[in-house]
Parts: C-alpha cells; structure tokens; sequence
C-alpha cells in the first residue's frame, strides 16, 4: 500500500511506503492530509507521561516546503506497463484488447527509418499487427492508427505508474486529468 505525496501546494511528488510517511508525520512535515486513514502505527512509551506515541497514516498527505523541481518540466517515463495503460490494452492497428503479455511497444516511425523511442512516437499493438507493420510507417504498411500517441500530464502519469491505487487517491487524481485524457474512457 502507498500514500500519495503531495507538494504543500497540492501537486503530486511521489508515491511513498507507509513507513516513509510516518516520518514525515514524526518530523512534523505533514501540512495536511485528506482521503481515508489507512495505517496506525504505535510507538514507545514517553518516560514522563506514561503515553505511547501513536501516529496514523491518511493515503494522501501534503508535505512542507517547496519541491526543488518543478514538476511541470518533469517528462513521466516511458516504459511498456505505462503505455500499454495509456493506450488502454488496445492495439492502434486492429483496435483489438489484449492481455499486457500479448502486447508490443510499436514504433510508428521506426528505429529503421531514425524513429526515436519516445511517448509521440510510440503506441500499443498487438504482436501480429507489429510484426505486420514490420519496419515501415503506418502509411507505408496501409495500417493507419486507429488513435494518436501522447505524453502523459503529471496527473496520468501517478495513476499509470501504480497499479495498486486506493479510490480516494485515484478521485484525487482523476479530479486533475485533463478533460481530453484517454484514462477517462
């Protein structure tokens, strides 16, 4: 389970472990917190007072200070569990839905043809379909894409880099997709 960190200004910094996050609660960098409580961790006892230490963990937590990068200038990762979810499981050419293992990174412009691997260049397809389009364009091979590649706002790439995401984190999250993300479908 992960808690979802957020700058003090609410935008997304990272996935954290529970015990990542209970330091930021120890060192009183939690600014705020929303969404449900999902962990309870107790302490030791304090020597004076007899009272043990107890801190609880909410799934989304705002941090103190001011990340030291902006993360709008952040490019997500491309990697073939992210862009198959982009893409939905859908091949670009058949508009089939496969299983991931059933899946390829396709190059529209290929490496043959100096195609760099990036989100613009690259969707999901299907292996015959892949291996079809073979080392030509979609317009050389007469296999025009059923949709079009894009990069990942910072708020699709959260939601695509975990899978395991808990529903009022994944609210949070939708909340801030752009109205033209294919993560709505």
């Amino acid at each position: 389970m992960k808690v979802l960190k957020l700058s003090a200004q609410g935008l997304p910094q990272s996935w954290i472990s529970l015990e990542e996050a209970v330091l930021h609660y120890a060192t009183n960098e939690v600014r705020w917190e929303m969404g449900a409580r999902i962990a309870t961790f107790h302490g030791g006892h304090n020597a004076v007072t007899g009272q043990q230490s107890i801190i609880t963990v909410n799934s989304i937590i705002g941090t103190r200070g001011v990340p030291s990068i902006n993360p709008f200038e952040l490019k997500p990762g491309l990697t073939n569990s992210k862009l198959f979810s982009r893409d939905r499981n859908v091949c670009a050419y058949c508009g089939g839905h496969f299983q991931e293992e059933d899946l390829t990174r396709e190059h529209i412009i290929p490496f043959a043809q100096n195609g760099v691997d990036i989100w613009m260049n690259v969707v999901t397809a299907c292996r015959p379909c892949n291996h079809r389009k073979s080392h030509r364009t979609p317009e050389q091979a007469g296999m025009p894409l059923l949709y079009t590649p894009y990069v990942p706002s910072l708020w699709e790439d959260f939601i695509l880099r975990n899978r395991r995401i808990l529903a009022d984190q994944m609210e949070f999250l939708m909340s801030h997709l752009p109205k033209t993300s294919r993560l709505y479908a």
